[in-house]
């Protein structure tokens, strides 16, 4: 049996806003995604600064902005570029067709299986 992680039950949930044509709420669940994929790298980080900040002031996006940046120096600029397909998900939610959401999509994929990577979730049988 294998468990899922939030970040991918909310990319499940987008993927069938998408396939009944819901490009609005599906692009707020694949940035939700992303959102949750961030937030488990940096406890699988240990990002002490990002999670001192956290503490006191709570999730929002300069802490995630923040969160991305110091995810970028141990994990390589690549997580820059699926936090940035997340943003634009988000932001332009109401003007992209569904052409563009598969493209970004892709890279909220590779988010959420990075986040996932840290976690051996597979339950023994």
């Amino acid at each position: 049996m294998e468990i899922s992680i939030s970040a991918e039950v909310y990319y499940e949930e987008a993927d069938e806003l998408l396939s009944r044509g819901d490009i609005v709420q599906a692009c707020e669940k694949y940035y939700k995604a992303a959102e949750e994929a961030v937030k488990l790298l940096v406890v699988e980080n240990d990002l002490k600064e990002v999670i001192k900040e956290v503490k006191e002031q709570g999730w929002d996006s300069k802490s995630l902005n923040d969160a991305v940046t110091e995810l970028s120096y141990k994990l390589g600029d690549d997580i820059i570029d699926m936090w940035s397909s997340a943003v634009v998900l988000f932001t332009a939610r109401e003007y992209l067709d569904k052409d563009l959401i598969e493209y970004y999509k892709r890279s909220i994929k590779m988010l959420v299986e990075k986040a996932k990577q840290g976690f051996n979730l597979t339950v023994p049988k």
